[in-house]
C-alpha cells in the first residue's frame, strides 16, 4: 500500500485530470484540484478545490503549500498562435511557486518524440515545459504519451466522426506516420502509480 500523500492536480477539469483526481483519492491520497473556476467545478467527494490560474503568479501559491507532490497537466493547445509562450510562462510561474512552497515532486504528462525528431510545435512546447519544470527544486517525473484514447477525448470524437461520415477515404501520405495510442484510463493508472515510485 502507498503511503498517503498530500497532492495537487493542476488541469483537474481536463480530459486526464478529471480521471486522475478520483483515482488518487481512491488510492488514499489527500487531493486538491486546482481550477480557474472553483464555482463551476463539480469536485468528487472528499476532494479539496482551490482556485487559481497558472498564468497569474500568486493566484495558486496557497494551493501548493504543504503538498508532497503536484501533477502538471496543463497545456494551452486551444489558445491560438501564442500557445507556446503561454505554456512557457505557466511552467515558469509554476516551477517558481512549487520550489518556494517546498513541493518534493512534480509529475508531468508530456508527449512522445525525441529531441532529434522533427517535432511539431505542440510537441516542441511540451518538451520545453518538461525542461522548465526540471529547472526548479522539486524532483520531476515525466511520463510521455502519444494519443490518449477514451470517451470524451478529442481523438475519440475525431475517429468516431470519420468512421460515421467517411466509410472510405483516400488518405495523404503522412497517414503512414506510426503512432502509439494509449487508453486514457491506462495513462491515469501510470500517473497515479508513479507517485509510489521514488525513482
Amino acid at each position: 500500500p502507498t503511503a498517503c500523500m498530500d497532492v495537487l492536480v493542476t488541469g483537474a477539469t481536463g480530459f486526464v485530470g478529471s480521471r486522475l483526481v478520483p483515482a488518487l483519492r481512491d488510492a488514499g491520497h489527500d487531493v486538491t484540484a486546482l481550477t480557474r473556476d472553483a464555482a463551476g467545478y463539480d469536485a468528487p467527494e472528499g476532494v479539496t478545490v482551490a482556485e487559481g490560474d497558472l498564468l497569474e503568479p500568486g493566484s495558486f501559491d496557497d494551493a501548493l503549500a504543504g503538498k508532497d507532490a503536484a501533477y502538471y497537466l496543463v497545456h494551452s493547445m486551444d489558445a491560438g498562435d501564442d500557445f507556446a509562450e503561454r505554456d512557457r510562462r505557466a511552467a515558469r510561474y509554476f516551477t517558481r511557486a512549487a520550489s518556494e512552497a517546498g513541493v518534493d515532486r512534480v509529475i508531468y504528462l508530456g508527449g512522445l518524440g525525441d529531441d532529434d525528431d522533427d517535432l511539431s510545435e505542440h510537441l516542441q512546447s511540451r518538451r520545453e515545459v518538461e525542461y522548465l519544470l526540471a529547472d526548479g527544486e522539486p524532483a520531476v517525473t515525466v511520463l510521455r504519451a502519444g494519443i490518449l484514447i477514451g470517451e470524451g477525448g478529442v481523438s475519440w470524437r475525431m475517429v468516431r466522426q470519420l468512421a460515421a461520415r467517411l466509410p472510405v477515404m483516400v488518405t495523404p501520405r503522412w497517414v503512414d506516420t506510426k503512432c502509439q495510442p494509449i487508453y486514457v484510463d491506462d495513462a491515469v493508472t501510470y500517473l497515479a502509480g508513479v507517485l509510489a515510485e521514488p525513482a
